[in-house]
């Protein structure tokens, strides 16, 4: 029986089930949180469908991601296509109410593709050999004969499912990511220099091929990436990688989008954390939704900031809530060594972790270990024995939890002041000219974030192509080394309607293009940061600033890089402790409009920086009581859906911990009490409240 979209609600609202709303095409709004897990049953060593399926019902399990792993089974033979294994799991999994997330196989192509067209695979140079097979996501995205199978096997996939009612959305491939040379790409390359700049005067202008007598007189003089070192050749080329990622699950959100439902959505899932050899952001842009997969740190170094760091940043990427479609559930690893399974509650707490953040739903990877291949050890829900154990018990005691509270808790909103600026193109710049071996821009970035994360402010991330800095207090920019002048005036603006900025070392430096700009640095910021240098040196050892101005004692430090800043009209407030460099400024402070410009010359010490940040925040009028809670208790906050405020207080630590609520009263959910103005609250070793505001 095929039911539409109004029969499945009225099915949905009768069984509790959460669905998501026949708006989901253009809101993606939930009307409670998903919880669940990746699904392999073709994995099981024995047949065990209906007890797997009747404990995950036990557990609180709404939804399952499915099909992503095995397109040998889809597809076992050239154009031969079978569905009864996964029929069976998808009609069983909705008969018990249970949702599916279901994925395209193409980021493991079957043995008999690989022999039969070996030249799929990707290449490490120009005219080398294809990579051996074995691994997964070692396909040429832009080849023409895997791009054929792809699409086949996801129209055959996607036709045969698209009116299962269990089925709410789609994955796109499997954290996808970049790395494509050879003669196709090379060629490629080209065609995309040709459209992005026209002509080859351009490029010899641009890229400054005088250089080295690298002149070109055609685009097919240009010599490929093996041996090239230009900059802007190099910067060029991981934006062409980017494009051809980008390009690849476009195309496969539009195959996909020809044929699914209006309530069913289009994610595809990248990899925890920061990415640097993908660009998520325009990624982002032709999806439905975004997906994440972080892993993170338990046992004595469970803080949270992993989660939130992967949290903030994909809520940012469409500013909108955002699915977790794996996290850890046991222990990880592709071997037997480095074997950590959580302490009792930290489960649960992750789950909560992820929900502060703006998630909308949490599965793990995966519901049952593995008793082969590479990720043997990488253990799901069950254990190799697949009985229920300590995980399964902690799961279902959060899953019975969100069943009943879960209404409350999605679609959380944030209104964040505070904004991290994060520029890909400044990453990739500095990393083919280092300021230093082992600190780079993520470096710096993380420093911010993790500053802010300690001082209990929450941040979004913003891009050069944000439209959205006016949201914003206070935007902090870690090396914004290749800028356009478009996007350097963006942030003069900014600061001119009254914004607050924090500049780091090295911005302005380089064009669009990696090519350093021939005005005195840091060039189109200069008078809104009220400086400029003409020199800088690296560090051999760190400096002290003079006087301790912050009163840190040996933390009171910078490190690896030193501009010789000139203040023209700002402020300097600190100046280096050294004979020669401590004439200059490290770190000043400028007003310019209605706004303010700080900027640091060097490389700040973790507890420095900590220190002139809460000044900042302090002078930006961002800091309150949130700022005087004990040291691991965290709080995170947003409106739900009925607009009310919902705030998540976190233990990270191994003892009790007692802090002042200092908010509007309101009912603590998890435990149904109430919290009175000023009452104490106090929470167990890596326990969480979560306090619904009156």
């Amino acid at each position: 029986m095929i039911l539409n979209k109004h029969s499945i609600a009225i099915i949905a609202l009768i069984l509790g089930i959460g669905v998501w709303s026949s708006h989901a095409g253009e809101n993606y709004n939930l009307n409670t949180i998903l919880y669940g897990a990746s699904y392999y049953h073709e994995y099981m060593p024995y047949e065990r469908l209906e007890q797997d399926v009747q404990l995950m019902q036990k557990a609180g399990i709404t939804v399952v991601r499915l099909g992503e792993s095995t397109w040998s089974l889809w597809e076992p033979r050239d154009g031969e296509f079978e569905f009864a294994w996964m029929d069976r799991v998808i009609d069983r999994l909705h008969k018990a109410g249970i949702k599916v997330i279901l994925g395209t196989p193409t980021y493991s192509v079957p043995p008999w593709m690989y022999h039969k067209h070996p030249e799929i695979y990707r290449k490490l140079s120009v005219n080398g050999e294809p990579t051996p097979y074995g691994m997964r996501q070692e396909a040429n995205l832009s080849n023409p004969a895997f791009r054929f199978y792809c699409e086949r096997v996801i129209r055959q996939i996607v036709n045969h499912y698209k009116d299962h009612p269990a089925i709410i959305g789609y994955q796109v491939d499997n954290e996808t990511h970049t790395g494509f040379n050879g003669r196709d790409n090379y060629l490629n390359f080209l065609d995309y220099l040709k459209e992005k700049y026209g002509t080859v005067e351009k490029i010899n202008q641009i890229w400054g091929l005088n250089y080295w007598g690298q002149t070109i007189n055609s685009f097919a003089e240009l010599a490929p990436r093996d041996g090239m070192v230009n900059p802007g050749y190099k910067l060029d080329w991981e934006r062409f990688q980017h494009k051809i990622t980008t390009d690849f699950l476009a195309w496969q959100a539009g195959i996909v989008r020809e044929y699914k439902r209006p309530d069913q959505f289009i994610c595809h899932n990248f990899v925890g954390g920061l990415r640097t050899d993908v660009n998520q952001y325009d990624i982002a842009q032709t999806l439905d939704v975004v997906a994440v997969n972080p892993y993170t740190p338990v046992q004595d170094g469970q803080n949270g900031e992993d989660i939130a760091w992967s949290g903030d940043i994909n809520r940012s990427l469409k500013r909108n809530n955002y699915l977790v479609t794996e996290t850890n559930a046991q222990t990880i690893g592709w071997s037997s060594d480095g074997q950590f399974p959580p302490y009792d509650g930290q489960l649960r707490q992750n789950v909560y972790t992820h929900l502060a953040s703006g998630a909308n739903c949490v599965l793990y990877w995966h519901w049952h270990s593995l008793h082969y291949g590479q990720e043997t050890y990488w253990k799901g829900v069950l254990s190799h024995d697949l009985q229920p154990n300590r995980i399964y018990r902690e799961m279902s005691r959060t899953g019975a939890e969100l069943q009943r509270i879960g209404a409350n808790l999605v679609n959380l909103k944030k209104t964040n002041k505070v904004a991290i600026l994060f520029s890909l193109d400044s990453y990739h710049g500095l990393k083919y000219m280092p300021f230093d071996r082992q600190v780079d821009y993520q470096t710096i970035m993380r420093q911010f974030y993790s500053v802010l994360y300690q001082l209990n402010v929450e941040t979004d991330i913003v891009y050069p192509q944000s439209d959205n800095f006016s949201d914003y207090d206070l935007i902090l920019v870690p090396p914004l080394y290749i800028a356009s002048d478009e996007v350097l005036n963006k942030l003069t603006a900014f600061v001119d309607k009254g914004g607050r900025l924090l500049l780091s070392f090295k911005s302005g430096f380089c064009n669009e293009y990696s090519t350093v700009r021939w005005e005195m640095a840091p060039g189109p910021l200069r008078k809104a940061a009220g400086i400029s240098y003409q020199e800088f040196s690296t560090l051999r050892e760190p400096l002290p600033l003079q006087g301790d101005p912050w009163q840190l004692g040996d933390k009171n430090r910078v490190s690896v890089w030193a501009e010789l800043l000139i203040a023209e009209t700002a402020q300097p407030l600190a100046y280096y402790d050294h004979p020669f460099l401590g004439q200059f400024p490290a770190i000043t402070r400028n007003n310019y409009g209605k706004g303010v410009v700080y900027y640091q010359g060097a490389l700040l010490a973790d507890e420095l920086q900590r220190a002139v940040m809460k000044d900042i925040l302090a002078s930006a009028n961002l800091t309150g009581p949130d700022q005087d809670l004990p040291l691991g208790i965290i709080v995170k906050k947003g409106v739900n859906a009925q607009g009310k405020t919902l705030r998540y207080y976190f233990n990270f630590t191994d003892r009790e911990n007692t802090f002042t609520y200092p908010y509007t009263e309101g009912k603590e959910l998890l435990q149904q009490t109430r919290i009175e103005k000023n009452s104490s609250i106090t929470l167990k070793p890596w326990d969480v409240a979560i306090i619904l505001a009156d």
